[in-house]
């Protein structure tokens, strides 16, 4: 991924806490047949490893993981948002007609190496924790002792869970970081109005002291 400085985004802490607000990644892989992408929600084991393990599962019936093999290299792209950014938002345009249209935008890729894990224990603890990570903030989170354990125990041996020990993460936070402090602001401005505030935050995040990127 090419990076020019001003967008690149170093902090584990930072590409930790991106792929916890977003944790679908594309998982890339290249098997015998060649290069796949498959859309996965991870949970992200920050202090397991230099720099973290991510876990996840897919269906049985999903060839991915018999094209795999233990210690195969990979990676894992979460997006953190992304908003179209108009010329006209930022105020120095209308004084000097000197900028163009861009798009800014979050991302973090997570490479490292993969494990398949056919485990039923492995993977009755990743679904659980899953389940209460993403039902934690909903009037009445669903559990899965909600459901006959028949029910369950059928669909867990549905699915293999994969581990993946991350050995690089590399970040780039696009958000203006090249422009003047009131054409960041601007452009923050015009795309909160329009509801896309995941990005617009982010932006107005690098104008607060001790917040950037």
């Amino acid at each position: 991924m090419y990076i020019p400085a001003h967008f690149d985004e170093s902090r584990p802490e930072a590409l930790h806490a991106l792929i916890n607000e977003a944790p679908l990644g594309t998982l890339i892989t290249h098997g015998p047949q060649g290069l796949d992408a498959n859309h996965i929600p991870f949970e992200l084991a920050a202090a397991e490893g230099e720099f973290g393990t991510l876990r996840a599962h897919v269906a049985r019936a999903n060839p991915v993981w018999q094209q795999l093999t233990d210690g195969d290299e990979v990676l894992v792209v979460f997006r953190g948002g992304d908003a179209y950014i108009s010329p006209s938002w930022y105020p120095s345009k209308h004084e000097q007609h000197r900028q163009v249209p861009t798009w800014n935008y979050r991302v973090v890729h997570a490479h490292g190496r993969i494990a398949v894990r056919d485990d039923e224990r492995f993977v009755r603890g990743l679904v659980a924790r899953l389940t209460r990570t993403h039902e934690a903030a909903l009037p009445t989170p669903w559990k899965m002792t909600d459901s006959a354990p028949e029910y369950i125990d059928t669909l867990l041996k549905a699915i293999i869970g994969i581990e993946i020990r991350i050995t690089r993460l590399v970040g780039k936070f696009k958000l203006s970081q090249n422009k003047e402090v009131r054409d960041i602001h601007g452009a923050a401005e015009q795309l909160k109005a329009r509801g896309e505030d995941v990005i617009g935050d982010a932006m107005s995040a690098l104008l607060v002291p001790g917040r950037a990127s």
